[in-house]
C-alpha cells in the first residue's frame, strides 16, 4: 500500500485523481493531455497498487486548491460563482439543460434559483423525478465542493450549445440545421456531439438537414457537383479539395470542362493551407447548394435522407 504522499511522482499523482474521480471529470480538470499521456496514466492507474485514504485525500486538495487558483487568475476579485450563466437563461432554456440530467444535478441548480423560478421547474417534473430531486435538495452539503464546481463548469459548456430555445423545445430541426451551417466545423461537431447526448430524435431529424461539404462529396448526384463545380470560382477548389482521398480529387477534377482543368491550380493544390480557409472554401458549396435549393433545382431532405429515387 501507497501510505508516503511525498514518494509520489507527478505521474502517480494524476493516475490517483483519475482512479478517485474517473477517467472523464479528472480529463475536464486537466486540459491538454495528449492521448500518449493518458495511456501512461492508465497503465499507472492499474500498475499502482492500492493507496491509502489520506494519501488520496492529499492529491485531492492539491488537483482541488490549484483548481481554485487557476479560477482565481480569471478574477479580479469575489468567489468563484460557477453557477452565474443560469442567469441568462430563460424557463425553457432551463428545462433544456436540466433534461436528460440526473437528480442531484438537477437538485443542485434548483439550489442556485430564486424561489419562483425554482417552483416553475420542479413543476415541470414527473412527479417520481421530483421527489427524487426533492430529496436531493436536502442532503447537498454532502456533495464536495470539487464537484459541484465541476457540475458548473459542465453545464455552462453545455448551455453555449443549446439552440434558440424555440428551435429546440419545438423541434425547429430546419432551422438548428441552418445554424449549424454558420458555425466553424469544430464547434459543428462539437454541437452535434453534444445533440446527439441530449436528445437523439432531435440529433437525427437535423442530421437528415445539416449539409456538410463531405455530404456534397458523397451523396449528391454527379451532375449536381458538376454543376457545383463550375459555379465556384477556379482557385478555390484546390484548397476546398484538401484533406480528400487523391483518388477522389481527381474524379471531381475530371467533371471540369477541358479548359478549366487545364487551368488547375496544381502549385496552390501541393501547399498546405490553414484549417480556416479550408473550411471557408468548403463554405461556398454549402452556401451554392443552399441556393439551389432555395431555386427549386434541388430538394435537400431527399438528397440527404436517402430516399428512394425513380428513373
Amino acid at each position: 500500500m501507497i501510505n508516503d504522499y511525498h514518494m509520489l511522482s507527478g505521474l502517480q499523482k494524476v493516475a490517483i485523481l483519475f482512479s478517485v474521480v474517473g477517467e472523464s471529470l479528472a480529463m475536464s480538470l486537466i486540459k491538454g493531455l495528449s492521448k500518449t499521456e493518458v495511456r501512461k496514466i492508465r497503465s499507472t492507474v492499474r500498475s499502482m497498487g492500492t493507496v491509502s485514504f489520506l494519501v488520496k485525500k492529499r492529491v485531492m486538495e492539491e488537483f482541488y486548491f490549484g483548481f481554485l487558483a487557476e479560477q482565481d487568475e480569471t478574477k479580479e476579485d469575489g468567489p468563484i460563482q460557477p453557477f452565474d450563466f443560469l442567469e441568462d437563461l430563460n424557463d425553457e432554456q432551463m428545462f433544456a439543460l436540466l433534461d436528460k440530467e440526473e437528480p442531484p444535478v438537477i437538485a443542485m441548480i434548483l439550489a442556485q434559483l430564486e424561489a419562483d423560478k425554482k417552483m416553475t421547474v420542479l413543476n415541470k417534473l414527473e412527479p417520481e423525478l421530483k421527489g427524487q430531486v426533492l430529496i436531493e435538495l436536502g442532503s447537498l452539503d454532502d456533495i464536495p465542493l470539487e464537484g459541484i464546481i465541476e457540475v458548473g463548469a459542465r453545464l455552462k459548456e453545455k448551455s453555449t450549445y443549446l439552440p434558440r430555445t424555440a428551435d429546440f423545445s419545438r423541434g425547429g430541426a430546419k432551422e438548428i440545421a441552418d445554424m449549424l451551417s454558420d458555425m466553424s466545423s469544430n464547434d459543428q461537431e462539437r454541437y452535434m456531439q453534444t445533440l446527439q447526448n441530449e436528445d437523439p430524435e432531435l440529433y437525427a431529424a437535423v442530421k437528415v438537414l445539416f449539409l456538410t461539404f463531405e455530404d456534397i462529396m458523397e451523396k449528391f448526384p454527379e451532375d449536381q457537383v458538376r454543376t457545383l463545380l463550375n459555379s465556384i470560382e477556379l482557385d478555390t477548389l484546390p484548397i476546398a479539395f484538401k484533406g480528400l482521398e487523391e483518388e477522389k480529387i481527381n474524379e471531381l477534377k475530371d467533371m471540369l470542362p477541358q479548359k478549366k482543368q487545364a487551368m488547375y491550380n496544381e502549385d496552390l493544390a501541393s501547399k498546405p493551407q490553414p484549417k480556416r480557409e479550408v473550411d471557408n472554401a468548403r463554405k461556398l458549396f454549402v452556401d451554392a447548394v443552399k441556393q439551389m435549393e432555395k431555386d427549386g433545382a434541388i430538394n435537400l431532405e431527399d438528397i440527404l435522407s436517402g430516399g428512394e429515387m425513380i428513373e
